[in-house]
């Protein structure tokens, strides 16, 4: 039987989503914990990869398994996968967290099925230690409304390997962007940028490369001849990864509605 199973996490102590060699990754602690668990080796497939450092709000992932019996999950009431939810949430650190399990079809996949993807990016304008590791600081003055005409363009086009990390073993680079704006949210400024999919470390890039923008040391038109030059030495630098977060994976409706 196949499960798709929805959690979140604060990336800071991972690196990153994906199994490593050599570093402890999401991915790893949660295989660990469900293999432990569920009492058989558990392998997942996730939504897409996060970079080390980068947090998510709501990633999925699917896994196969006959081998969940009824006295693990008793007494549960949504699906019947409380009891496990439970037990996995207190055998996970605390810097992940599992929000629910659901039966899906044979066919369903968590990464090939995601009809797009929303990220977040989190700026902050003052020195405040309680965002030292959840947003970057940014201490010069920031012309937002540049910044927001500068990520409109993205909406235009299509191939974005000026914003992709060098090096990538990527049949394609063509993203199909359907939102990107900066707003104020409080005491921070959030970039959020909705796409089909993104390439490694696409959000960081455009985030530093509008930040430019908005530090007027380059303009909407470096934009577009960044973009059409298909070169990531044209682009800004990458910010920190623990400003980055993803927030949405969204699925058809009727992989949702019929299965959680």
């Amino acid at each position: 039987m196949k499960y798709f199973i929805q959690f979140s996490y604060f990336g800071k102590s991972y690196h990153g989503w994906q199994r490593q060699p050599n570093a402890i990754t999401v991915q790893q602690v949660l295989e660990e914990a469900l293999s432990t668990l569920i009492r058989y080796p558990i392998e997942t497939v996730g939504a897409g990869r996060t970079d080390a450092g980068v947090h998510a709000k709501a990633m999925f992932a699917h896994f196969e398994t006959d081998a969940i019996e009824n006295d693990t999950i008793e007494n549960d009431e949504i699906d019947g996968m409380t009891g496990l939810i439970y037990r996995l949430n207190a055998f996970l650190p605390p810097a992940i967290a599992v929000q629910h399990i659901f039966e899906v079809s044979d066919a369903a996949h968590a990464r090939f099925d995601a009809t797009e993807r929303t990220y977040e990016y989190w700026v902050v304008q003052e020195k405040n230690p309680f965002y030292s590791d959840y947003a970057h600081y940014v201490k010069v003055p920031l012309d937002i409304q540049a910044m927001n005409e500068a990520a409109t363009m993205l909406l235009g086009y299509g191939d974005f390997e000026s914003f992709s990390k060098s090096n990538t073993d990527v049949k394609t680079y063509r993203c199909s962007i359907k939102n990107a704006i900066w707003e104020r949210h409080n005491d921070k400024l959030v970039f959020t940028i909705t796409a089909d999919r993104f390439l490694r470390n696409m959000v960081r890039a455009v985030v530093g490369t509008l930040l430019e923008v908005g530090m007027k040391k380059r303009s909407s038109a470096d934009v577009k001849r960044i973009i059409n030059s298909k070169d990531r030495s044209q682009a800004g630098p990458s910010v920190p990864a623990k400003g980055l977060y993803l927030t949405s994976v969204r699925y058809p409706e009727n992989l949702i509605q019929q299965h959680g």
